[in-house]
């Protein structure tokens, strides 16, 4: 196993919150921009849909995952050994 268990997890939490800022505004739509008097920003979108995005970019990042995974795991994308050498 060129990389260990860990590592895979930091790359699936790289590659989801890559994923999730690509799909955040997927889904908004040009509002008018009327003054908020509920105290809210001027450009939040009313309905932000967080729950779908999230499960959005699990999928997504889960594909994109594996993709990288299967070019660490048949060296066309090799990760450095950064481990110190055992006297």
């Amino acid at each position: 196993m060129p990389i260990g268990p860990v590592t895979m997890f930091a790359i699936y939490i790289v590659c989801w919150w890559v994923v999730l800022f690509a799909v955040l505004p997927l889904g908004t739509s040009a509002e008018t921009h009327e003054p908020p008097t509920d105290g809210s920003q001027w450009g939040a979108p009313k309905t932000p849909n967080l729950k779908r995005k999230f499960i959005t970019t699990t999928w997504v990042s889960l594909i994109l995952w594996a993709g990288v995974m299967g070019l660490v795991f048949i060296g066309w994308m090799p990760l450095p050994d950064l481990a110190p050498p055992v006297p």
